[in-house]
């Protein structure tokens, strides 16, 4: 597989270290604490929609989150593997207590992909897309360097690419919350 092929990289904050220095400075540290105390990662992604790709993403919320093993625990369930990475869907009550920051290394508009989100969708927990009223939809464009914040429940979708410019993110989830007594989180920084 060529650098080409890459279209997602997992743990992105684990996979190259080296990133981390770049993306966490003083400015992004501030937003993060803006969040509240103790807010840590739980969740990172790179994200490469080339320009010449076609595919959209339906509407959605990221429901899962990263742990470290499988195991009955009250509330959780959908139990998945992603890339070698266990996944499971927690109460509502944590991916609320989540916040999403997109760094965006490209121009993003409605012609490479944007997200198009469904504002306020978050506050109705976990909901079937195909009911969602979608006359509210606003395409979020970001410049380059830009950042994009968000809640996983947020209803969200990428429309398709009808030009040449490619469409990369850095995806980093932060909570502060504490999972279940034997549960850890799959990525922690």
């Amino acid at each position: 597989m060529s650098v080409a092929d890459v279209f997602a990289i997992r743990r992105v904050l684990q996979e190259v270290p080296d990133v981390g220095s770049l993306i966490f400075t003083p400015r992004l540290r501030s937003v993060i604490s803006s969040f509240g105390e103790g807010y840590f990662v739980v969740k990172s992604i790179y994200f490469d929609k080339p320009g010449g790709s076609n595919w959209f993403v339906a509407y959605h919320q990221d429901l899962t989150i990263s742990v470290d093993k499988r195991g009955e625990y009250p509330g959780f369930s959908a139990w998945t593997v992603k890339q070698d990475h266990l996944a499971v869907q927690p109460p509502v009550d944590i991916l609320e207590n989540i916040y999403t920051v997109r760094i965006h290394l490209d121009d993003t508009d409605e012609n490479n992909g944007a997200l198009k989100v469904i504002p306020g969708s978050h506050r109705d927990g976990v909901v079937r897309p195909e009911l969602i009223d979608r006359s509210a939809e606003i395409v979020c464009s970001v410049k380059k360097g830009g950042v994009m914040i968000m809640k996983p429940l947020l209803l969200h979708a990428s429309g398709r690419t009808v030009d040449a410019r490619n469409r990369r993110v850095i995806h980093i989830e932060f909570s502060n919350c504490r999972l279940p007594e034997g549960l850890e989180w799959g990525e922690k920084f």
